[in-house]
């Protein structure tokens, strides 16, 4: 299921908006086989401490997070990415606002 027009450009950092002391998500595609999502945090917000049984990517659009896999903290920042591997736990901290696209591959 694909919740944005295809087959055409999308300007994927002003498709969300940042929101006052939240995490706001916009879900772009969804199947069987993964998906993707589109992420703005408010500075300080995060996703605490999980687990998924699927690698991901990150990629971030804007601004600058944290994000600790296994314990080891990685700073990363506008065009960066980094993938968390499946089963092995993870967080994400926003330094600052920042905005992501996560894409996540159920295989």
């Amino acid at each position: 299921m694909t919740t944005v027009p295809q087959a055409q450009v999308l300007s994927l950092a002003e498709m969300t908006s940042y929101q006052d002391g939240a995490i706001v998500s916009r879900q772009i595609t969804k199947t069987e086989t993964g998906n993707v999502t589109l992420f703005a945090f408010d500075a300080g917000q995060e996703l605490s401490e999980h687990t998924t049984p699927f690698e991901a990517l990150v990629q971030v659009l804007d601004g600058q997070a944290r994000i600790t896999i296994s314990g080891k903290g990685f700073d990363i920042g506008t065009g960066q990415a980094i993938i968390l591997p499946a089963n092995q736990p993870h967080a994400v901290q926003a330094t600052q606002k920042f905005k992501m696209l996560l894409t996540m591959i159920h295989a």
